[in-house]
């Protein structure tokens, strides 16, 4: 069977693993970016407290996924719990160090000025710095989720939703006349998913980015 008719035979099921895929990654990203720009708010005016942030995320992202997944699993189970868990944790460095780049990068004239002119801290920070730090963090997110889609791929090992399970199927059934186009259908499945997200956040950039910050 050569691989576009693979595709026409089994695209009902490849469609739902790319949702599922696209609908994990999604709803991670979500609570990475919450998670994440809270970290860099409450962290990036103290210099010790940022490095421990970044150091602490980024120690989070050298532990192998499949290593990361196996441990959770004693823990939570099968299926969703660990995939989410993981690619929270995963998702978290870019958006944390990003963050606090963005954060520290606002010009203090600025935030003096909004003081001046009656500002609360936390309006300062709503209106002013957030604002102007959003550029960075938006490519924070953008790196973590790329990151993702290839990393949500392994959830397949604990039972969990998206392309990967394709991947093992076929992984799982070398040899078979179906194994390689299996394989090729996940990965091809998750590459079109990272650049149709990622063109998604080229839009809300030209949307909530004003002209003169773009970089």
């Amino acid at each position: 069977m050569s691989f576009w008719e693979y595709l026409s035979t089994r695209h009902q099921q490849l469609l739902t693993d790319a949702y599922q895929h696209a609908s994990a990654v999604f709803q991670c990203m979500v609570v990475a970016t919450v998670i994440g720009v809270l970290i860099g708010i409450v962290t990036y005016r103290s210099e010790w407290a940022g490095s421990l942030a970044t150091t602490t995320t980024s120690t989070i992202l050298t532990i192998p996924s499949l290593a990361m997944i196996g441990l959770l699993i004693p823990m939570v189970g099968l299926g969703v719990p660990p995939t989410v868990i993981a690619l929270t944790l995963y998702g978290l460095l870019p958006i944390v160090r990003n963050s606090i780049v963005g954060l520290r990068g606002v010009d203090p004239s600025l935030v003096d000025a909004a003081k001046g002119i009656g500002m609360s801290r936390l309006m300062r920070l709503m209106r002013v710095e957030l604002p102007l730090a959003w550029p960075p963090i938006l490519i924070g997110i953008r790196v973590s989720t790329q990151m993702l889609m290839g990393i949500a791929a392994i959830a397949a090992y604990a039972s969990g939703p998206g392309l990967g399970n394709e991947i093992f199927r076929g992984l799982g059934s070398l040899g078979s006349k179906n194994a390689l186009n299996q394989v090729l259908a996940g990965t091809l499945g998750i590459i079109v998913l990272a650049l149709l997200f990622d063109a998604a956040y080229v839009l809300i950039g030209r949307l909530t980015i004003p002209r003169g910050i773009r970089a």
